[in-house]
């Protein structure tokens, strides 16, 4: 059946100017016209303008809305789904803030404001977008150090809790600074191309780093004292295992960034896991003994 634009605008309850709107700009794909030029409109433009104000009334947008004839409208509302679900994050966590700033007596003080502010341009997608970048960087142009650092992303991205604490948003802060600072970026480049420019077996590595922390925590956690006869004997296992001297490993801790800690450390903050991690023992264990045995 055909309608002219008044006509559907009475079957929908539309203003004709709405409707007119939706096929000037796209919204409504363009129908056949009349010999003096008015458009002709049939069942499926009354179906698409029921859809569209559905669609419209929980807060699809316009373009969204056009590019559904390449779309399924299925895809259409997941995207949309996780679009609200992102505004709605991003509210709580305002309102986590709001309510431990007003949860104090006075007025809110200079830091209460800025984290307010940067938490109204880093969410959850801005920081995903930081840390690919923070990975594509770092990488260098290595493919063994980029294929390892893709391999860490997931667990550099914490998920930020719905109520987070004071704590937590303050780390979540604090690392969106560290991943885009420019010099902590330069000096993982820096610290690590000679080690994965020596094309290295990436797998066998990360066995041998897996072998390697093992020892490791089992000694930190069964008593073993650095610097004692029994903690050397572990320590030349560990080196053997790594192929590595006294002297190169000391050499690796002392261009070590101790900002790499405080990154992990962040997200056991915001993860709300146990802090120093597992991996933060075992090497601060071998630190402890190459430099007294050492000294």
């Amino acid at each position: 059946m055909s309608y002219t634009i008044g006509r559907l605008a009475k079957l929908t309850g539309m203003p004709v100017k709405t409707i007119r709107f939706y096929s000037d700009s796209g919204v409504l794909p363009e129908r056949e016209r009349t010999a003096s030029g008015y458009r002709i409109y049939g069942d499926d433009d009354r179906a698409r303008l029921e859809l569209i104000r559905t669609l419209r009334e929980i807060g699809v947008d316009l373009a969204t809305i056009r590019s559904l004839g390449d779309r399924r409208l299925r895809n259409v509302l997941d995207l949309h789904l996780k679009a609200v679900e992102t505004q709605l994050k991003s509210l709580q966590r305002t309102r986590a803030v709001l309510r431990a700033t007003l949860g104090r007596e006075g007025d809110p003080a200079e830091d209460d404001l800025r984290r307010l502010h940067a938490l109204s341009r880093v969410g959850t997608a801005e920081m995903e977008l930081l840390l690919d970048e923070f990975v594509d960087e770092v990488g260098g142009g290595i493919e063994a150090r980029h294929e390892w650092l893709a391999g860490m992303r997931d667990c550099m991205l914490p998920e930020l809790p719905e109520e987070p604490t004071t704590a937590q948003l303050d780390a979540w802060l604090e690392l969106a600074d560290l991943l885009a600072d420019e010099d902590y970026r330069e000096s993982l480049r820096r610290q690590s191309k000679d080690f994965w420019e020596a094309d290295i077996d990436l797998e066998a590595w990360q066995e041998t780093n897996a072998q390697v922390m093992r020892e490791a925590l089992a000694a930190a956690q069964g008593g073993v004292e650095p610097g004692s006869p029994e903690s050397a004997a572990v320590l030349e296992r560990i080196l053997m295992a790594m192929g590595q001297s006294r002297e190169e490993m000391l050499r690796v801790f002392d261009e070590h960034d101790p900002r790499a800690a405080r990154l992990w450390e962040l997200v056991s903050i915001i993860q709300e896991t146990p802090w120093p991690a597992e991996q933060t023992i075992a090497y601060g264990w071998i630190e402890s003994t190459l430099r007294k045995l050492e000294g």
